[in-house]
């Protein structure tokens, strides 16, 4: 199976939620951020074949990527765009179960982005270089 390729949701004002939340992340819980960039990098790797306990679908089309660092539930919400894309629509920290608010949040962004693609596309990896240098 092809990677899968892995994208920020971009605001249509240029902020880049799932990137803002994982740079706090990252000084907050550094471990907690290590375990967020290895689901993200399995779900590059696996995409629609990601299951639990690392990924699971919601409802609606939006799926959560699961970490767990200590008694810290993380959560990254997406949705597959066409077969071989992901995009990363939001992050959150839980305690039971994702609300039904950030699922909506979610669920609009994906609808933003299905209608102009190209306006809500991060082009930057999580550490702020440009993807096509690797």
């Amino acid at each position: 199976m092809p990677e899968t390729t892995v994208v920020f949701f971009k605001e249509a004002d240029g902020k880049v939620p799932v990137r803002d939340w994982l740079m706090e992340l990252r000084l907050r819980d550094r471990r907690g951020f290590a375990k967020c960039v290895e689901r993200i990098q399995r779900l590059a790797a696996l995409g629609h074949e990601l299951r639990r306990p690392h990924a699971d679908l919601l409802r609606d089309g939006i799926y959560e990527l699961r970490a767990r660092c200590g008694s810290v539930n993380y959560r990254i919400l997406y949705f597959f765009h066409g077969r071989d894309a992901v995009v990363l629509a939001h992050g959150l920290t839980k305690e039971d179960r994702v609300p039904d608010a950030e699922i909506e949040r979610a669920l609009r962004r994906r609808r933003a982005f299905e209608c102009t693609p190209a306006l809500h596309v991060f082009e930057e990896s999580i550490d702020g270089q440009d993807p096509k240098d690797d």
